[in-house]
């Protein structure tokens, strides 16, 4: 029989080691195939967060494509992504050690690129192989002195001469393809602008001698972003364009676009890091797919000829990386109650072999909270949304006077999107008796452009209207302890936080991983790809810096008398560990009960077991003492 306890005090099958260590990580994803084999990229915890290349043969085999001591992750735009090009039985990756490309063909990974005058300085992402095996087009960035420029080169793959520049003179490029008689699309887009802000798609030919001739502006500008140029098996160019609000997809024929499945729903995605995929071509020519509506996946397929859509595989909320391997679709999906796993699905028949899950253990689905979504009205008459995660842990009951405590949690990007699958480090909540709401703030994706751009000139405002709100709408319908609510995010969810403590006074306590304090400082001093992403969000600097100055929580720390933890990789050169300082001094000096943890080796995001269960156990404690119960049995 159940146990009676108060919720926070549920002893949890979810420790913080086997969150931290019980599996690899699948996201955001990379996926490729070539010579009947079906290629991933996953994230190891256990093996210091690198990232590893690992191969499904055709025979059904599955094992590393890289030895132990690759880790194959670039640096390009800082948050990486598009590491691996495959053609045939020939992989390229790039080594985040000295991050030069390497070419494997089964043997010792050779490199193919000089080495760079300073370390890491010429980076490279987003590669094609062409069709004959002999180059590679991709994207590099250099870094040299105090200037960083981005282009799109051609080298040989047997590495005989240095990369070709072969486009040039915007800001950012990706997504080169190639296609049928030599032509090349790619993608670029120039400050202040961010790629689901508006990019421009281009089409050249490619001559013999490495250069390109006659490039021509097929779709895109200043206010419409194009994601994931791909060339059809009929020759013709298809992209997602959000031209009508909505990110749909269409192929370019002589007139100009045609939309394929014009709706309401996104089936394209903001291009954070390299790499992404929501669309392949089937061995029969059809589209499969996935879109987002109501803050859901669904995968379906596409007829381009009759413009129609067939779901497939509705019991998937979470998808990524449709691949086509044969005549299959690979793919990465999850659902309420499932973590992340590489699937192979048959499209005719729906059925479908587990490859790869993300966990190393199988967990009953007593103990998972699914995901319920939630529409909420906040500011100005909006609507919100949000996922919520109700306690859950079939060994407990709490008593009937009680409600639970909340955890806010707010996302990062913050173009970013709460994902309605089984996450562990949710369940690690959960099951110790805490509710969670996963904020899908103004500004997320997955809602369409309009609302997105509410965060535009906003940020500071509408995020942290949007999570107050949240807990509020909560707590007023009774599901929650009003008196018992924290907030927690990281990155740009980690200022969100850093804000609602400061001007608000819904919640009890926060927890900040690497957030942002001062927008001026960080206007000043981060990477290249993010270096304008606050014109938009707050507004050009130094023009608007009393704007910067009043949405800093760091110069409002006078309003601010609650407790607060603040988790930092020392590595971090989004946002950099001069944020977490200037914070954790602020506080000092104020006298509020704070706890700062920093880790030597993490950049933006913690990649290394010990780290996150660490951060884990700290957050709970934090959280225990400031709401005043018992710290659980176990916990250090």
């Amino acid at each position: 029989m159940p146990a009676v306890a108060p919720y926070g005090l549920w002893r949890s099958v979810f420790s913080a080691d086997l969150v931290a260590r019980g599996g690899v990580g699948l996201l955001p994803g990379w996926m490729a195939s070539g010579d009947g084999s079906l290629f991933w990229m996953e994230t190891r915890p256990d093996e210091g967060g690198r990232d590893v290349l690992v191969r499904r043969a055709a025979d059904g085999s599955v094992a590393d494509a890289i030895p132990r001591d690759l880790n194959a992750r670039t640096r390009v735009h800082e948050y990486g992504g598009g590491a691996a090009s495959v053609r045939d039985a020939t992989v390229v990756l790039s080594s985040f050690t000295d991050q030069r490309l390497y070419r494997i063909d089964g043997g010792v990974p050779a490199p193919i690129t000089p080495e760079p005058p300073g370390p890491s300085t010429h980076r490279y992402a987003d590669g094609v192989i062409s069709s004959d095996g002999a180059r590679l087009v991709c994207v590099r960035e250099r870094h040299e002195g105090s200037e960083v420029v981005n282009e799109i080169v051609s080298l040989p793959l047997d590495g005989s001469a240095p990369p070709r520049v072969l486009v040039s003179g915007h800001d950012f490029f990706s997504t080169p393809r190639l296609g049928p008689g030599s032509r090349l699309a790619w993608l670029s887009w120039d400050h202040p602008n961010m790629p689901w802000d508006g990019t421009d798609l281009f089409v050249a030919e490619l001559r013999g001698d490495g250069t390109i001739a006659d490039p021509v502006h097929v779709a895109g500008g200043r206010d419409e972003s194009i994601f994931q140029p791909t060339w059809g098996p009929d020759g013709a160019l298809y992209f997602a364009s959000d031209r009508t609000g909505w990110w749909n997809l269409y192929r370019l024929d002589a007139t100009g676009p045609t939309a394929l499945a014009p709706m309401d729903a996104e089936f394209g995605l903001p291009q954070l890091r390299f790499g992404a995929s929501t669309y392949t071509f089937l061995a029969d020519g059809r589209i499969a797919c996935f879109y987002v509506k109501d803050g859901t996946h669904h995968l379906a397929t596409v007829d381009a000829r009759t413009r129609t859509l067939a779901p497939l595989a509705p019991d998937l909320t979470w998808i990524a990386q449709p691949t086509r391997v044969g005549d299959r679709l690979a793919l990465i999906g999850a659902s309420g109650i499932e973590a992340p796993a590489v699937i192979l699905l048959d499209p005719r028949t729906g059925a479908r072999e587990v490859v790869r899950r993300s966990l190393s253990y199988e967990m009953a689905s007593a103990y998972v909270s699914a995901p319920e979504p939630l529409e909420f009205p906040t500011d100005g008459g909006s609507t919100a949304y949000a996922l919520y995660y109700a306690p859950r842990n079939p060994d407990y009951l709490a008593p009937d006077d009680e409600r639970p405590p909340l955890i806010v949690m707010s996302h990062g990007g913050p173009t970013g999107m709460a994902f309605a699958y089984m996450r562990p480090e949710v369940q690690y909540w959960t099951s110790r008796g805490f509710a969670v709401v996963d904020v899908n703030y103004g500004g997320s994706s997955g809602h369409g452009r309009a609302y997105r751009e509410r965060l535009v000139g906003q940020w500071g405002v509408v995020d942290l209207a949007d999570c107050v709100n949240a807990a509020r709408h909560l707590a007023a319908t009774g599901r929650v302890d009003g008196r018992r609510m924290v907030i927690r995010g990281g990155s740009a969810g980690g200022y969100t936080t850093l804000c609602a403590l400061v001007f608000s006074e819904v919640f009890a306590a926060g927890a900040s991983h690497y957030g942002v304090a001062d927008l001026a400082a960080l206007a000043r001093d981060t990477h290249k790809f993010e270096s304008r992403y606050l014109d938009r969000l707050v507004g050009p600097y130094p023009a608007a810096e009393e704007v910067y100055r009043a949405r800093s929580p760091i110069h409002s720390f006078d309003r601010l008398d609650r407790p607060v933890i603040v988790f930092q990789g020392l590595d971090d050169k989004v946002v950099p560990p001069a944020q977490a300082e200037m914070l954790v001094e602020a506080l000092r000096r104020r006298g509020i009960a704070h706890e700062y943890i920093a880790f030597e080796g993490e950049g933006h995001g913690f990649r290394k077991a010990e780290n996150i269960a660490k951060a884990l156990e700290a957050e709970l404690t934090f959280y225990s003492r400031v709401l005043g119960f018992p710290v659980p049995e176990g916990t250090p």
